[in-house]
């Protein structure tokens, strides 16, 4: 975007003229005129005395102020939280990197502790030579690193009905996007020697709901990844400690944690919940199954309902997260009025293939209420749907793989709303 809003005001302009008319932009709250602040003209304790010893904390924990900024329940969207799912702060995160504290869990029979010494990952079927390979068996083979995003296919699910909670956390928020750091699946696959008529790969976990999960073997060798590390640091307990499975641009629950064994085959091994749930309900009572890929999505994170404008008229920042399965984002565009006008918004920073992509928007908001929307457009030329266009494909009967646009309504005390746009 050039850095002009709809009303062609530049923002650079509008900056400039309130700096060069006295040094301070009074009105926009932007800065304060120089009249005497203690925290600017008196010591202050922070500056006082010595603070804490580098021992501290000897692992880092977010400064108290970001209390808030943490993951949470629906304790009504499940009968156990044993079974579950949390969800990202999306709305109080930037950037695209989501912190392995803060990043959404989702269980079958809870977050299991395995320890590196006792982990074993078996590679049976039909294969040449089946194997079984300890954790330092792992480390050993040569390693990649893969920025990815993580989507639960439920994701957006309790919209389909219409505006349900308050928050793209609680909306969008089953979904995070890290750094893996392991070894290509192709890999121990070519280790073991896949047989000409092995199609499959069944992926299994240690945890006792012995969650598995089948995808094509092409898929397989392709960019799966055996990841043992997340953002630099080693997987967290509940996300799959000490190793996962990382299949970019397919639905979370394929990402199947504390990997146990890889059998492959001839044809799907189906287990009995991959059957009965990951299915997409059409409105004639048939089911469409084997839709792993997430489709390109966005969502704006602030304004949101958990983060609304506190500081009036002005310059304001409007951010959010695009991505797609099927490869990169190419473009985001952002509308004022519920979808009647667009303009395209900045893509910030790397544009990464099946990952999050971080966007944002500059104007200068003169108070009046917005129907904020964002749109993504991936490289292959998919648009995001907005949602009555995929109700007329797939009904108000469904759960999974809900991406159509999201729409905020932003009052003009800057308080926000959860809306649907007819």
């Amino acid at each position: 975007m050039s850095g002009t809003d709809e009303t062609g005001t530049s923002r650079r302009a509008f900056l400039g003229a309130g700096l060069a008319a006295g040094g301070a932009v009074a009105t926009t709250g932007l800065a304060r005129a120089q009249d005497a602040d203690p925290l600017i003209t008196e010591v202050q304790d922070w500056a006082s005395a010595f603070g804490d010893p580098v021992d501290a904390t000897p692992y880092g924990m977010p400064i108290h102020y970001e209390s808030h900024v943490v993951r949470r329940n629906v304790e009504w969207l499940t009968e156990s939280p044993v079974s579950s799912i949390n969800f990202t702060p999306i709305h109080a995160l930037e950037g695209t990197i989501t912190p392995q504290g803060c990043a959404f869990e989702r269980h079958h029979s809870g977050a299991i502790e395995l320890a590196k010494q006792d982990y074993r990952l078996m590679i049976s079927g039909l294969v040449e030579r089946p194997l079984v390979f300890t954790y330092e068996d792992l480390t050993r083979f040569p390693r990649t690193i893969t920025t990815a995003f993580c989507e639960c296919a439920a994701n957006g699910g309790m919209e389909w009905g219409g505006a349900q909670l308050e928050g793209c956390q609680f909306t969008q928020g089953m979904i995070h996007n890290m750094e893996y750091t392991g070894v290509p699946l192709r890999l121990l696959l070519e280790e073991a020697g896949v047989k000409p008529e092995g199609k499959w790969v069944y992926a299994e976990g240690a945890d006792a709901s012995s969650n598995g999960r089948s995808m094509p073997l092409e898929k397989a060798m392709d960019d799966v990844l055996v990841a043992f590390f997340a953002n630099g640091e080693a997987l967290r307990k509940e996300h799959g400690y000490p190793v996962r499975l990382v299949v970019p641009g397919f639905e979370g629950n394929m990402w199947v944690k504390w990997l146990r064994r890889i059998g492959v085959y001839d044809r799907a091994v189906e287990s009995r919940e991959e059957t009965s749930k990951y299915t997409d309900l059409m409105p004639d009572g048939r089911a469409r199954k084997w839709t792993w890929v997430m489709d390109a999505k966005s969502v704006i994170t602030s304004p949101s309902p958990q983060a609304p404008i506190r500081h009036g008229k002005g310059p304001l920042v409007i951010t959010g997260l695009a991505w797609s399965g099927h490869g990169k984002v190419a473009r985001v565009d952002v509308s004022l009025d519920g979808g009647v006008n667009w303009v395209e918004a900045r893509l910030t920073g790397d544009v990464k293939s099946k990952a999050l992509t971080r966007f944002h928007l500059d104007l200068d908001w003169d108070g009046s209420e917005m129907f904020l929307q964002s749109r993504a457009v991936d490289e292959t030329g998919y648009v995001q749907p907005t949602k009555n266009q995929l109700r007329e494909i797939r009904g108000l009967n469904n759960v999974y793989h809900n991406n159509g646009i999201q729409t905020w309504w932003v009052r003009a005390d800057g308080e926000v709303e959860n809306v649907e746009i007819a």
